[in-house]
């Protein structure tokens, strides 16, 4: 009966290892109770009842990813306010108050002036100014710096959208683990229901003398098993539920439970791989988000190009200035300046080369992710292809696992069993409950990858 335990154990840890520890809100309480798992008694349990769309409405109200993101968008707006900047009036205004002495004296080229005693004298003079600078042209550079900051922000909108893809995927995959989990514990506390009977009715054999007491003591031994598998069963359990609580991004420290729900199809899931990434083209927001990015480099390469070419500013500016605050003299002046780098160090040379040589990165990026795809889709379809045979098969293992349990209990009563045949049999019947609550969780982990590398919410 130590099977028993180990084939638990092995599925309980498959299961806990296929599902990704991610970041989701405080679900709110269902009012049904937790129903039965397939092929397995669950025990009553207290508590609120999450379902897998309260998960995700949690996920998307508190996850800290999603957040951040959000948080990345608002900077890349600013930055793109910033880099407009340029492209407006600059205005300063100044002011000021000078003391000083108003000695003179000769200087070369300068009319002379007649020199006077040197004195310590001093005069308070006042300046107020105003001066105006608007950039009229200058090659697209501060034009396509604000435009590339623009399509900054559509990158940073999509890849808002590609971390909410993965946080619900985190979700899901972590709620049909635990799902999973609540089933083992179901298949657990059956066994040991079978482990007290078989106990119950070896004891009484061993009492009247027609089975040996090593019959009792490997009772007793399964019997103890059983329990050992039931408590790792309800550990992993509590496990997968505090993993679930992180990737729904909840602190509430209530106990819950999980709802028992199948993971839906996903549209297309038995058609070809072609067809699939056909949906993905249009779905998935990294792409999007690299179309965006080559549009943005694109616009940034245009700007350092920019650079060779001169810019074309005017400015104007007026002035009050005296040293007496009642008696100011006005000035103003207007300027129309063209200023062309001729050299300078070959820097704007390098910085074409630097964003061309990105824009390529970035096609190539997008020819990578393609790739990346296809193949997600392609192992996703086969893993649902797989799991559902799988399903198909561990429900006639199952059902000839009961019935040779149901033979080996009727021959054991009858006298012409054993016990270790008793036990071979239970173990049998536990293992392959166990991998038809393995089986349908790898079909709702596929169905939920297989959704997600199509960009389906």
């Amino acid at each position: 009966m130590a099977g028993l335990f180990v084939a638990l154990t092995t599925v309980a840890l498959q299961v806990a290892a296929a599902a990704p520890i991610a970041p989701a809100p405080s679900a709110p309480v269902a009012s049904t109770p937790p129903l039965p798992a397939a092929g397995a008694a669950n025990p009553p349990r207290a508590g609120r009842v999450i379902t897998l769309d309260q998960a995700i409405r949690s996920a998307e109200a508190q996850q800290p990813a999603l957040r951040r993101a959000g948080v990345a968008v608002e900077v890349a707006e600013a930055r793109a306010d910033l880099a407009r900047a340029p492209l407006l009036p600059q205005a300063t205004a100044s002011t000021g108050y000078t003391r000083q002495t108003g000695n003179s004296y000769a200087r070369p080229g300068v009319a002379a002036v007649q020199q006077k005693a040197a004195t310590f004298d001093t005069y308070g003079t006042f300046a107020f100014g105003l001066n105006v600078t608007q950039t009229l042209y200058d090659f697209g550079q501060a034009s396509g710096r604000w435009r590339a900051a623009k399509a900054g922000v559509d990158v940073q909108r999509e890849n808002e959208a590609s971390a909410r893809l993965q946080a619900l995927l985190a979700v899901r995959a972590t709620y049909f683990a635990a799902r999973a989990q609540r089933s083992l514990v179901g298949v657990a506390l059956d066994a040991l229901a079978n482990q007290d009977r078989h106990l119950a009715q070896i004891q009484a054999f061993v009492e009247v003398g027609t089975r040996p007491e090593i019959d009792l003591a490997q009772a007793r031994t399964d019997r103890a098993n059983a329990e050992l598998a039931r408590i790792t069963a309800e550990n992993g359990y509590e496990i997968a539920k505090a993993q679930l609580s992180q990737a729904m991004g909840s602190t509430d420290p209530a106990p819950f439970e999980v709802a028992d729900e199948q993971a839906p199809p996903v549209e297309g899931e038995d058609g070809l791989t072609d067809g699939l990434m056909a949906r993905a083209m249009g779905g998935r927001p990294e792409l999007r988000a690299l179309a965006r990015q080559e549009q943005a480099q694109e616009l940034t390469l245009g700007a350092a190009k920019g650079g060779y070419g001169p810019t074309l500013a005017a400015s104007t500016g007026a002035t009050l200035g005296g040293t007496d605050l009642t008696a100011l003299a006005p000035n103003w002046n207007a300027a129309v300046t063209l200023s062309w780098p001729v050299f300078q160090g070959l820097s704007t040379m390098a910085q074409v080369r630097e964003a061309s040589a990105t824009l390529r990165d970035v096609k190539l990026q997008r020819e990578a992710l393609l790739l990346s795809i296809r193949l997600d889709l392609e192992q996703a379809r086969l893993a649902v292809r797989a799991a559902k045979a799988t399903i198909r098969a561990g429900g006639d293992v199952l059902t000839n696992a009961r019935e040779r349990l149901r033979l080996a209990e009727g021959r054991y009563e009858a006298g012409v069993g054993n016990v270790i045949e008793l036990g071979d049999a239970q173990t049998a019947h536990t293992s392959a409950a166990a991998q038809v609550v393995k089986a349908e969780y790898d079909l709702a982990s596929a169905r939920a990858q297989l959704a997600a590398a199509i960009g389906q919410r």
